[in-house]
């Protein structure tokens, strides 16, 4: 979870994301769960990414997570996930008894894709281009989305299951589906591009809503058991600290030195998100549909560092200097800027 830099003697954390993998107590508690779920299907962006990332954009594409320090610790090498180590699907398929989930981009074959298959990609968005074009926003025609990640199963069904996808129903009742994190990046790309937070703000409830009609369709292609992460705590990430920097001392949570207002925001986005899944569950009871509480997870170890061995939280282990350990100059995994 966490990671020394070279040349640094305190240990900091190397992203957010790492947090998460505390849900795995809650979601299967301490003993492995191999009996119950033989498959496991994955959606989301780069949280959640197993190497769907170097298949789309290929090995020479000079995008960082391509090599070092992405899989140092761990695979001793960069394998397209965007972290020096696993992520927290690599953990929930570990604690299932199951094989690190497959990119979906990797296989050709049925059996490939014997014990699920993973469809989250780095750099994807909840909702589309167009949404955020009709908004007066570009966030570029080719950014994959949830609906092209969808488009991914529904060809992967059909792979599986060529008698149709009525032969498929106890495959996917048996199976488990972790639909995200994703929304994220819909928020990322408007912050870094400086938007007022109150439009990004606007973007929140269909965000929620791609996420419930995602997840509807895959209760209705015959999903028995979905965990839906919520937002982590982007207040508390390196790069925005720095960039959104503030002289003012009631911008920042006093117990976590968190941006105030961008954990706020995430916050907003989990409450919408909490109320859709209890609509869902109302109109789909016997479907178990689990939220994950990744922002919680994270806010652990930002106000309790020392428990996770962790001397500054909000210091990144890559990325350049400064008080927060980046720098546009430095960006982690690119050679130069």
């Amino acid at each position: 979870m966490a990671s020394s830099a070279p040349g640094r003697g305190r240990r900091r954390l190397i992203s957010p994301a790492a947090a998460a993998a505390a849900v795995l107590l809650i979601l299967f508690g301490a003993e492995p769960a191999a009996a119950c779920y033989p498959r496991l299907f994955s959606f989301g962006d780069s949280l959640a990414d197993t190497g769907n990332f170097r298949f789309y954009y290929g090995n020479n594409s000079g995008e960082p997570a391509l090599r070092p320090p992405y899989g140092e610790t761990f695979f001793r090498r960069a394998t397209g996930r965007f972290s020096n180590g696993r992520l927290v699907v690599d953990f929930i398929a570990d604690t299932m008894g199951l094989p690190f989930v497959r990119p979906y981009l990797s296989g050709r074959r049925a059996e490939d894709f014997a014990s699920g298959a993973n469809f989250a990609l780095g750099g994807a968005t909840a909702l589309g281009p167009d949404f955020f074009r009709d908004r007066g926003y570009d966030i570029g025609r080719g950014r994959p989305h949830l609906d092209m990640e969808m488009k991914w199963f529904r060809d992967l069904l059909d792979l599986l299951c060529p008698g149709g996808r009525s032969d498929c129903s106890d495959m996917m009742s048996q199976s488990l589906f972790l639909v995200g994190e994703i929304g994220g990046n819909d928020y990322n790309l408007p912050l870094l591009s400086r938007l007022p937070i109150e439009k990004i703000r606007s973007f929140t409830p269909s965000v929620v809503a791609k996420i419930s009609s995602t997840i509807t369709e895959l209760i209705g292609l015959g999903a028995k058991t979905l965990v839906v992460p919520g937002n982590l705590p982007i207040g508390c990430v390196p790069r925005y600290l720095s960039i959104f920097k503030s002289d003012k001392k009631e911008d920042y949570e006093p117990e976590s030195g968190c941006l105030r207002w961008m954990n706020e925001f995430s916050d907003y986005h989990n409450k919408l998100l909490v109320e859709e899944l209890e609509k869902l569950r109302k109109l789909h009871p016997g479907v178990f549909i689990i939220y994950a509480d990744y922002y919680g997870a994270a806010m652990e170890i930002f106000l309790s560092p020392e428990r996770f061995g962790i001397e500054e939280p909000l210091v990144a282990c890559c990325g350049g200097e400064g008080t927060y350990g980046v720098s546009p100059a430095a960006a982690c995994g690119y050679l130069s800027l």
